[in-house]
């Protein structure tokens, strides 16, 4: 069993759009195209359903906040870890599954 990661593949991970992330994780992730940020012009808010339930997420860049927990984080694998409720490793394989199509091996 794999225990750790290749850096360059952790850091590629860290800096993947969060809204990219969400549209490879997630079972629908639909961007409400009414809404309007408050803040940043480029934040979007998300409706997404995953197989742990449902959320509204807004997404600037590779940051994230969950509006109904009232949580928020940075980057695709914190985000992984979030929606899917996943650790570490699980999520980091669940990006790199959905980069990279099935792993056969």
């Amino acid at each position: 069993m794999r225990r750790s990661f290749n850096a360059e593949l952790l850091a590629a991970l860290r800096e993947l759009p969060s809204d990219t992330a969400l549209e490879r994780i997630a079972i629908s992730a639909k961007a409400d195209s009414t809404y309007h940020p408050a803040k940043h012009r480029a934040t979007r808010r998300w409706h997404v359903r995953t197989a742990c339930g449902e959320f509204e997420i807004l997404t600037t860049g590779t940051k994230w906040y969950d509006t109904r927990a009232k949580k928020g984080g940075g980057g695709a694998i914190d985000l992984t870890m979030h929606v899917l409720r996943l650790s570490f490793v699980d999520a980091v394989r669940r990006l790199i599954r959905e980069d990279h199509g099935p792993d056969h091996s």
